[in-house]
């Protein structure tokens, strides 16, 4: 998805392409969990778009799973947003013959080459966005409209059923972006709360921030706002320091998704955000699929991960769990 903020470069990631051998994990002295022994494998890893703290951890998460085994040797490149780049990409894994495909695809145009890749007979690990059809031998991701529902939910219960509310999406383009926000408007039907002003915020922080000002300026009354709903977290950080420029951040709840350690549950902690959701990148399962396909081992077909909410109460407890439901509305 997403998102974008103040936040740092990864170091190590240079050229948009790294590569971890099996000497070099050795050579940080990794300790080697059971069922790294084997014999070598290859993971290409694209991911769509590094510019992004949500997506600078995903890559970081991949990393550091990758090294827990020596025997990954692991590729990885960023296609810096461009979906052409991003095909282009999975083409030189398959011409490069490694043994899996792990992809966290820009958007639905990936599904051609993924696709081509399966039959090339090279196992692809779909992460984070799905491809459309079921060319593909996993898909990893956190279900979007159970915590757009949640996210709903949530702000009717912490609103008393009334109120203005401010919705910063994601970019309209993407899937995440449309299933964070469906569900939630669904959740505030028959309330009543209103959504007072929306905004395309393309998950980059400073757009928000022109957004949030933009919705300030249409509702100029004190106490016109309740709440604001930040399709990721850096949105909804964002809106609370246009907010605060305004004089306006007392008047109002700033609620956010991704839960990040560093940025949304801090915030939370901070009293910035009053809630955030988790959304799990799913690295470290997509390494241990990876690992299981380049073994010949059965894995599920999708594998569906987890929320949890972030608030004051509970952020030093890790959270609550949100159930997943039995049926994904995938």
């Amino acid at each position: 998805m997403r998102r974008a903020g103040t936040w740092r470069g990864l170091g190590v990631l240079c050229a948009g392409q790294i590569l971890l051998s099996a000497a070099s994990v050795m050579a940080q002295g990794a300790a080697q969990p059971e069922g790294s022994t084997g014999r070598p494998v290859t993971i290409g890893y694209s991911q769509c778009n590094r510019g992004e703290p949500w997506r600078e951890q995903m890559d970081a998460d991949i990393r550091k799973a990758a090294g827990e085994h020596a025997r990954i040797r692991l590729i990885a490149k960023d296609a810096q947003n461009e979906a052409l780049r991003q095909a282009s990409h999975v083409r030189e894994f398959v011409s490069a013959k490694v043994d899996v495909i792990i992809i966290s695809p820009k958007d639905t145009s990936l599904t051609r080459p993924v696709a081509d890749a399966v039959r090339a007979g090279i196992p692809v690990v779909v992460l984070d966005r799905a491809v459309e059809g079921d060319e593909f031998s996993c898909f990893i991701g956190a279900d979007n409209r159970v915590i757009g529902a949640e996210v709903g939910k949530w702000v009717v219960k912490a609103l008393g059923g009334t109120g203005n509310v401010v919705e910063l999406k994601g970019l309209s383009s993407s899937v995440p972006a449309i299933d964070r926000s469906e569900p939630f408007r669904a959740a505030l039907e028959g309330t009543g709360i209103r959504v007072v002003y929306e905004a395309d915020m393309e998950w980059l922080g400073d757009k928000a921030r022109e957004k949030m000002q933009a919705a300030l300026a249409r509702n100029p009354k004190q106490g016109s706002i309740q709440l604001v709903y930040g399709a990721n977290d850096p949105a909804a950080i964002a809106a609370y320091y246009a907010a605060k420029d305004a004089g306006r951040e007392r008047e109002m709840l700033f609620v956010g998704v991704d839960a990040l350690p560093h940025e949304g549950i801090e915030a939370v902690r901070a009293g910035i955000l009053q809630a955030t959701f988790e959304y799990p990148n799913g690295a470290r399962e997509a390494i241990d699929a990876a690992l299981k396909l380049a073994d010949g081992k059965p894995v599920p077909k999708k594998i569906v991960l987890g929320t949890r909410l972030f608030t004051r109460e509970n952020v030093d407890a890790g959270g609550e769990a949100i159930p997943i439901p039995a049926a994904d509305g995938r």
